[in-house]
């Protein structure tokens, strides 16, 4: 396949295009340097599509054509030199002889493989002023002098064209696959192909032949393990070209151990085969400040590198590698890990001892699938209950809770120790929680408190027996809990994380958010000390500070918490479902679109069908049903509702979710009747960050007098500005200047959606009193924030786009947009079926539209 790629956008190099064709316009011309496969030719070639009025010459160097002078060009020179003539004058006189009256521009492809007299002519054609050029040269390789001379010497400028970025693959996918593609995938084939074009192409078909990446509802995902097309290895192949034994020796054991110490590598091979694959670009140098490391210069070398070992070879490998660290001592945490992992992997493991430990520092380090799959060969190589209970732990998180209980069950009668006795209680405690077995988690884990001796292990019985109040919805037990923890002296580093971590969330999600905030910065100051001994600790602060942030208004900085917990380093350790979070802020915003997007981004991610997932399912169903996509957004909450009614914080989100599908379908009724279910789920477990918007949400569908007094109270109890504001919202229906002054502080915190919905109600105020000129200003500013939240359609909006309707025409008009007969909506309202008729005939004619399809076709639009 030509670099050209049919198919393929030419996205992400207007820059690099806007100044190569500047140049072809009023200067010599252009070099074009970069790596193999970068994108040199497509834009030597999109550059060349915009210059009419010259006469092109394009030249390609190649290795066969390097062989015969002028071999390059050999296809437009012809005929004899004149008697005497000088071969370069010969070349170039053909050469402006097919260009006639049009200026000459001569396009080189490649020049770094130009025989001596093709890399002579387009010099002289340089120097002579003679043409305009542009040439292309592969960044690091050798080069003719006279390509090199026409940048030193200043004959044409040089560019170099850099792989491409995130973002701007991203935008290839898009087009090159016709349809979204999910986050999470875009930065996985930015990785792999490090933003080479072809390489990137190349990728994309191998993984759609292999069925890894997929499209389903118009969104493509990466699913699964590489997979190399024989068109993809040949591609790096021909990249690595030739190996003698001592290169191929140092790829391999770069491939299969990188980063690799450079002193470590020298000592195993020699600095000459080191030396010769730097060189060549096969493995670059890494400096983390205190070792210095060689990596494969590319991470498809490593596959095609390793695809090429048989089994024997591997191993061998593998055991050289773990032999030689540990000759080193294991002088550093990582050390330890690696040799277990390159001993398992070459099948030399013997100690269970070893892989229990290096089990514990891989989860520490957030990497569950590595600490299951080392925690499994030490409980097969004979180790104890503790690896077990890591295994547990681990298992939880990767959403295989059932199992852990299964085989925590079986390691019971071999706890034996204090030790093993806390750690297996507290695993199975906590797994037995996650598993919705609430009254065996709470009795394993208070036996363990009240049999426990060690402070240690008494603290975090504790912070565990908090966890299994937190999830079902206990916050003040948890606090207690949490209180017990506290009193634990001396505790544990792990059990501090673990108790401040857990205080943190409680405080946020009971909407104390200023001391949850406090709390979280005071202890996440400290990260280092205790990150690798508590992995459950980091992911639980991001998911308080979320909150906290969200619940008090701070939706800049809850979008960068959810952002940097969705970017932990296992999408496994991401369980509270950041990207629900990220949702959410976007939805209040009034971004919707944005919203759906986030969602679908983190489902993309958790693959498992657990509550925290079920949380951005419930999310996605909510911005979907404020965009009007009704069906979509049913089968979304369906879909929640299964997935979080285990855990009452999980199950909130469904909860609010459904108020805003009923009012999507033009249910009002119902959408209050949820909305008042949802505020009695929050008040009842304490979530009176979610209490606060439910009530909210009352005033926004209309009928604030259940929610006024309560919002009011609210406000006294909960920290943070959002609260007050909110209440003040309340507060201000009827009164039109105070109306105002909430809508802009809604905006000001970049609630535009919320603002838009306050000024809706200032001109519904200016309207009942009666004062139709400041209604209609009114009605300006609110059709301008309206605007901002592009498809979102609410209650508020909808009347002040029909100011004409009665709120009983508006209702039935809404759901005879969303589909029900006039039987059907009588049924729903009590009403005759007359009577139904009678008022959708009336708001039909006000509206100006004739039938169903244009009241809703209306309604969209509005």
């Amino acid at each position: 396949m030509s670099e050209h790629g049919s198919g393929w956008p030419f996205v992400g190099r207007g820059g690099p295009l806007t100044t190569v064709r500047e140049k072809l316009r009023s200067g010599a011309g252009m070099m074009i340097a970069g790596a193999a496969g970068v994108g040199k030719s497509r834009l030597a070639a999109q550059a060349l599509t915009g210059l009419p009025g010259y006469t092109v010459v394009r030249a390609l160097g190649t290795e066969t054509a390097a062989m015969i002078p002028f071999g390059a060009f050999a296809h437009v020179l012809t005929g004899p030199p004149r008697d005497g003539e000088n071969l370069l004058r010969w070349a170039a006189r053909h050469l402006r002889d097919l260009a006639g009256q049009r200026g000459l521009l001569v396009s080189v492809d490649d020049a770094h493989r130009l025989d001596p007299a093709s890399a002579a002519l387009v010099h002289y054609l340089a120097e002579k002023e003679e043409a305009r050029l542009l040439v292309t040269v592969r960044s690091g390789e050798p080069q003719p002098d006279p390509v090199i001379a026409l940048w030193k010497d200043e004959l044409l400028e040089r560019i170099e064209l850099p792989p491409l970025t995130v973002a701007e693959v991203g935008q290839v996918l898009a087009g090159a696959l016709g349809g979204e593609v999910v986050a999470e995938t875009v930065r996985h084939l930015a990785r792999v192909s490090e933003g080479n074009v072809l390489y990137l192409r190349e990728v994309v078909h191998a993984g759609r032949a292999a069925g890894c990446l997929t499209e389903r509802d118009g969104v493509w995902r990466w699913r699964g393990e590489m997979s190399m097309s024989t068109r993809l290895r040949e591609l790096v192949g021909d990249r690595l070209g030739h190996l003698d034994q001592d290169e191929r020796e140092v790829l391999e054991l770069v491939a299969f151990g990188e980063p690799l110490g450079t002193e470590l590598l020298v000592e195993l091979t020699s600095a000459r085969a080191v030396e010769q694959v730097e060189a060549r670009g096969l493995v670059v140098t890494v400096d983390d400040g205190r070792r210095e490391h060689l990596r494969l210069g590319h991470p498809l070398y490593g596959e095609v590198v390793r695809g090429d070992c048989g089994t024997l070879r591997a191993r061998r490998r593998l055991r050289t590698l773990a032999e030689s660290l540990e000759a080193t001592g294991l002088r550093r945490r990582e050390d330890e890990l690696r040799a277990a992992v390159w001993r398992l992997d070459s099948g030399s493991v013997t100690d269970p001892a070893m892989l229990a430990s290096a089990a514990k520092l891989a989860w520490g380090r957030q990497d569950p699938r590595l600490a299951a799959r080392l925690a499994r060969a030490a409980i097969d190589a004979g180790a104890g209950v503790s690896a077990v209970a890591l295994l547990g732990e681990v298992l939880m998180v990767l959403g295989d809770a059932d199992s852990a209980v299964t085989t925590l069950r079986l390691a019971a009668r071999d706890a034996v120790t204090e030790s093993e006795r806390a750690q297996h209680a507290f695993s199975l405690g906590v797994n037995l929680a996650w598993a919705g077995a609430d009254a065996e988690a709470c009795h394993v884990l208070d036996t363990a408190i009240s049999t426990l001796s060690d402070p240690g292990w008494r603290q975090q019985a504790y912070a565990y027996r908090a966890v299994t109040d937190c999830f079902a919805g206990r916050l003040t037990g948890a606090a207690q809990a949490l209180a017990g923890a506290r009193a634990c002296v001396p505790g544990t580093v792990r059990g501090m994380a673990h108790t401040a971590s857990l205080e943190a969330w409680v405080e946020a999600y009971a909407g104390r958010t200023e001391r949850a905030l406090a709390v979280a910065d005071r202890t996440m100051a400290t990260v280092e000390t205790w990150q690798h001994e508590a992995p459950h600790a980091l992911p639980t602060f991001l998911d308080a500070l979320c909150a906290a942030q969200a619940f008090s208004g701070r939706l800049e900085a809850a979008a960068s918490t959810a952002e940097r917990g969705m970017e932990l380093p296992a999408a496994e350790l991401s369980v509270t479902g950041f990207g629900a979070y990220r949702a959410m802020v976007a939805r209040l915003r009034g971004d919707a679109e944005e919203a759906v997007r986030w969602c679908r981004d983190e489902m993309a991610r958790l693959a498992v069908r657990e509550p925290y997932l079920g949380r951005c399912v419930a999310e996605q169903a909510h911005a979907l049903a404020l965009l009007g996509r009704l069906g979509e957004a049913r089968r979304s909450l369906a879909e929640a509702q299964e997935m979080t009614a285990r855990w009452a914080f999980t199950r909130q989100h469904t909860l609010h979710a459904g108020v805003w599908v009923a009012a999507a379908s033009g249910d009002l009724e119902e959408a209050v009747r949820l909305c008042l279910l949802s505020a009695e789920h929050a008040e009842r477990h304490e979530l009176r960050g979610a209490l606060m918007f439910a009530l909210h949400d009352l005033v926004r569908l209309g009928v604030p007098s259940p929610a006024v007094d309560r919002l009011r109270a609210l406000a006294l109890e909960m920290e943070g500005p959002l609260a007050a504001l909110l209440a003040r919202h309340a507060l201000a229906l009827g009164d039109p200047d105070a109306l105002r002054a909430v809508a802009a502080e809604f905006e000001r915190r970049g609630m535009m959606l919320y603002a838009a919905e306050a000024t809706a109600h200032e001109a519904a105020a200016y309207r009942e009193a009666g004062r139709g000129t400041l209604a209609r200003g009114a009605e300006t500013r609110a059709c301008a924030l309206a605007r901002l939240c592009s498809g979102v359609s609410t209650p508020a909006l909808v009347e002040l786009a029909t100011p004409e309707l009665t709120p009983r025409q508006r209702e039935i008009v809404q759901l005879a947009a969303a589909g029900l007969t006039n039987r059907q909506i009588a049924d729903r309202l009590t009403l005759s079926t007359r009577t139904a008729a009678n008022h959708l005939q009336a708001a039909y004619e006000k509206l100006g539209v004739n039938d169903r399809t244009q009241v809703g076709r209306l309604l969209t639009a509005l």
